[in-house]
């Protein structure tokens, strides 16, 4: 499974894939087999990216389209 909106939202931050890697405490590959769905995502990977980019979980796997951070509701 690819996961596009994790290369979206990285591109919507204006940021290179090492620089993302770097924030996530990841190489480089990884985070591109991320992007690419080689190799599944970590939930703690998905959580710091929806945190990162101020969305949810759920908005990155493609199972909504509502880019809510619930870290906002509380």
């Amino acid at each position: 499974m690819a996961y596009p909106r994790i290369k979206e939202l990285r591109k919507d931050a204006d940021m290179k894939q090492w620089q993302m890697a770097y924030l996530l405490n990841c190489t480089q590959q990884a985070y591109s087999d991320y992007e690419t769905g080689r190799h599944e995502v970590p939930i703690g990977i998905l959580i710091a990216l929806a945190e990162y980019h101020k969305t949810n979980v759920d908005y990155i796997l493609g199972l909504t389209n509502t880019m809510t951070y619930y870290k906002e509701l509380k």
